[in-house]
């Protein structure tokens, strides 16, 4: 038996790791026979010297088997479906896609994460709901998916094991943005769930992983054949992210402005991100025919209120209590009747006329991520009612003075530097783009 420094040095020097070696590593992992220095040591070999597709491939099966693997009843056979996004600022597809996605017949068992960047992950955002349980075992999650179609949940204590060590690890060793290894930790734990199809969001610009499209499609690619090799059917969608997806950010809002979407008055960018990745996930299903079909078939189930149906029971199936689901849900709620408004609120102005030509999603971001918004590191608290609300649109012409964003914040208030950091954010001018289009590129599986 080859022991663990054996491997790392033979990783370290650019040697292939055979699938009996990559066994024997995330076995110990998960198994916590390997001391955090050594598998801190591999991680290092790894981001340093990268993995060929065969090794990424083994490494992904090996950490999925880490643990439990979900199994479906055998007439949801070819139904189960997932998406994944590499993040953003105002990411809230999640809470408009599943139910949507529910709504056309699928099974949707989305496990979540929590953010460790600028706001909350998705999970962070539902439990801004009163009474939101993100924590169901696999049978309650069985349960959830025969009764309403959907749920979203956070992984599992006997999920993916090798992950929740090795996820720790990278952020504590500098190696997070290794190919290889966020591979292995997104595939591994959409492999667990057993699914016939995923669609990934790869993002990139300014306020994303990757600045430019060249490498989102790199990162795009290897997680397709990850996903592909392990016998789940799954495609790509190269998105923007250089502004705000929709009007709001923070945990609260964002749970707000999907409820809003939901009952149809949702803003453009939100609808033809949530419409693209679910027609693909219907057509990769075959439960429509092509692309177009499957945009307009999760557009009519939102817009329709089927979508919205769903979300409210996926609410109560996980905890909500049914008097404040059906208030989420109602035409004309006063959401802060359920939701905690912040102490405060403060609004700021336009500095010029003109075109509203750029908002900097990642300056705003950054300042609400140090007013409590988001977490620094793994266990922190995050405030569920810190956030902004954009008052204008990209192309739309402002007046000097007129507000442009609220935010919404607890005490200590924000900084003059913060202030003058949001204000840099906006961008006022005379041009206005013409494409504004979030979707550059969809990847079908090959």
């Amino acid at each position: 038996m080859t022991s663990i420094p054996d491997l790392i040095r033979k990783k370290r020097d650019g040697g292939q790791l055979t699938d009996e070696e990559i066994r024997v590593f995330v076995r110990a992992v998960a198994e916590k026979t390997i001391q955090d220095c050594q598998t801190g040591a591999m991680l290092m070999a790894i981001w340093q010297r990268g993995m060929v597709s065969a090794e990424t491939t083994t490494f992904t099966r090996e950490m999925m088997s880490s643990g439990e693997v979900m199994s479906w009843p055998e007439e949801w056979r070819g139904l189960m479906v997932d998406k994944h996004s590499t993040g953003g600022v105002g990411d809230k597809v999640s809470l408009v896609l599943a139910p949507a996605l529910a709504a056309c017949g699928c099974k949707v068992p989305m496990i979540s994460g929590r953010g460790l960047a600028h706001t909350g992950g998705t999970l962070d955002k539902l439990e801004s709901i009163p009474g939101f349980r993100i924590q169901q075992s696999s049978e309650q999650i069985k349960d959830i998916l025969g009764s309403v179609g959907c749920c979203i949940v956070g992984q599992t204590e006997r999920l993916v094991p090798a992950d929740r060590v090795l996820y720790a690890l990278r952020d504590a060793t500098s190696t997070v943005d290794s190919l290889p290894l966020i591979t292995g930790s997104i595939i591994s734990k959409k492999g667990a769930e057993s699914l016939s199809a995923l669609v990934l969001d790869v993002k990139f610009g300014r306020a994303a992983l990757y600045k430019d499209q060249r490498g989102a499609r790199e990162l795009a690619d290897m997680l397709m054949s990850a996903g592909n090799e392990l016998g789940v059917r799954t495609g790509a969608v190269l998105s923007r992210m250089d502004a705000v997806i929709g009007r709001r950010v923070g945990n609260s809002l964002e749970v707000m402005e999907s409820l809003e979407t939901l009952k149809g008055g949702g803003p453009d960018d939100l609808m033809e991100l949530t419409a693209t990745l679910g027609g693909l996930l219907l057509t990769m299903t075959g439960l429509a025919t092509d692309l177009s079909q499957g945009r307009k078939k999760i557009s009519d189930a939102v817009i329709g209120g089927a979508a919205l149906s769903k979300f409210q029971a996926m609410m109560e199936a996980q905890g909500v209590a049914k008097e404040t689901a059906r208030e989420l849900c109602s035409a004309h709620t006063d959401y802060f009747k359920v939701f905690r408004k912040s102490e405060h609120q403060m609004e700021l102005k336009a500095p010029a006329d003109g075109v509203v030509c750029d908002i900097d999603g990642m300056l705003i971001a950054q300042v609400l991520h140090k007013l409590g918004a988001g977490r620094s590191k793994a266990g922190d608290p995050v405030n569920h009612s810190v956030g902004a609300e954009l008052l204008v649109s990209l192309d739309e012409t402002v007046q000097t003075g007129s507000p442009w964003i609220r935010l919404h914040y607890e005490d200590p208030a924000p900084t003059p530097d913060q202030i003058q950091q949001l204000q840099k954010a906006l961008t006022v001018g005379t041009r206005t783009q013409q494409n504004r289009s979030l979707v550059t590129e969809v990847l079908l599986p090959r």
